[in-house]
């Protein structure tokens, strides 16, 4: 063995040493809040940390989404009830209401018992040890991964994927996963990927890249398409928020145009834009109320 070797072997024990005398990062009380976030830092094992400040969102402010919105909530008050309940994949454009569904049905639904953790895709690697936190706990968890897409050479999905449906242990029942993606099967599509695709005795065969791509989507049993807003669906999400923000109304008019100009400045006629309409529209008039 060489000097270097020597060294370097020196150096991964020396490490070790260390690493068994930094304390393991302590998750906060589960019975703390309604909602944590993985948190890691520093290349640091993970821990549960508490959330108390939760965006306070409710089913009933969520407008023109009624299709999904039954679809999620009945999965939901499934899964709280102890009975079978899957896996759910939101996907569609940005702003259409996907992550504020999944808060909206926590709210709803904390004083039943329903929680959540909000894990990163690029920590979704440690969610076996997640799993293992949360099945003793007395809480039904939403293991929540918002904005989810992978890479072509992204490895992490293999964690989800064994979470979902291939791994010999099964999920603990008070366990359930929801995803929002603005990709409809989580990876880039290619024009290439087809080019594998190929007929045998008249039936199509999809090439092994599309398959692979398919097969993480397809482990969420409940799958929910979100798309853009009309401009009046857009006005009338609009208007939900301006009465929330109690702002003066008496001209109406006026303020369906000014959410237009919005949406027209901001490239997007989506529920997001006509909550942030709403804010500047209201903060601004109670503003000039004040001078």
């Amino acid at each position: 063995m060489g000097k270097a070797d020597k060294f370097f072997r020196r150096a991964e024990q020396l490490l070790e040493r260390l690493e068994r005398l930094v304390p393991t990062p302590q998750d906060d009380d589960l019975e703390d809040a309604i909602a944590w976030r993985w948190r890691k830092s520093n290349g640091r094992a993970g821990r549960l940390e508490a959330i108390h400040r939760f965006n306070q969102v409710r089913l009933a402010d969520l407008l023109h989404i009624e299709r999904q919105k039954d679809a999620l909530e009945r999965n939901t008050r499934q899964f709280l009830a102890g009975l079978p309940a899957n896996n759910a994949l939101m996907w569609g454009p940005r702003g259409t209401g996907k992550s504020s569904l999944v808060k909206a049905l926590l709210n709803d639904y904390a004083a039943q018992g329903l929680r959540l953790v909000e894990v990163d895709r690029l920590d979704l690697v440690d969610l076996p040890d997640i799993v293992d936190r949360l099945h003793d706990s007395r809480g039904r968890y939403i293991i929540y991964c918002d904005d989810l897409s992978f890479d072509d050479n992204d490895a992490t999905y293999r964690a989800l994927k064994t979470v979902l449906d291939g791994s010999v242990l099964d999920t603990p029942d008070n366990i359930i996963i929801y995803a929002t993606s603005n990709r409809r099967h989580l990876m880039p599509e290619h024009q290439s990927d087809n080019q594998g695709a190929r007929v045998v005795d008249g039936e199509l065969h999809q090439s092994e890249a599309v398959e692979e791509k398919i097969s993480l989507s397809e482990r969420f049993g409940l799958w929910l398409s979100f798309h853009p807003l009309s401009q009046d669906r857009y006005l009338d999400i609009a208007e939900h928020w301006l009465r929330a923000f109690k702002a003066n109304l008496s001209d109406l008019p006026g303020a369906r145009a000014a959410a237009l100009q919005w949406a027209l400045l901001h490239g997007s006629r989506s529920g997001r834009a006509a909550h942030q309409f709403a804010r500047d529209y209201a903060g601004r008039q109670a503003l000039e109320q004040r001078s």
